[in-house]
């Protein structure tokens, strides 16, 4: 393969054979996706991190770690009572992951 000076594709390059290292970046996206729609959600609905931990009776950071997507628990269950306590519901679907792939 030529020299590149492109970042993604030197990092594609690097990543490519790697089934480890793209489930990694794939449950990181999903977790990055998941905190963009709990703050959206939030922010939405107007209410403070702290607000919508009491209405889901959990603590601020919690909230705080969901938006950072720095959650270790499943954040999905978060994010299903948080729709729930916004009166909203959760809809998920399966993708194609080629018509998602970044490199």
């Amino acid at each position: 393969m030529p020299k590149t000076t492109d970042a993604v594709k030197i990092i594609h390059q690097m990543i490519a054979d790697d089934p480890t290292i793209k489930e990694q970046i794939a449950l990181e996206s999903l977790n990055s996706e998941i905190a963009q729609l709990i703050y959206d959600a939030r922010m939405n609905a107007g209410l403070t991190q702290q607000q919508l931990a009491d209405l889901i009776h959990v603590e601020q950071s919690v909230i705080e770690d969901l938006e950072d997507a720095d959650y270790q628990d499943n954040p999905l269950i978060m994010l299903q009572k948080i729709a729930t306590a916004l009166n909203q519901r959760v809809k998920m679907s399966l993708v194609s992951s080629r018509a998602s792939i970044l490199f």
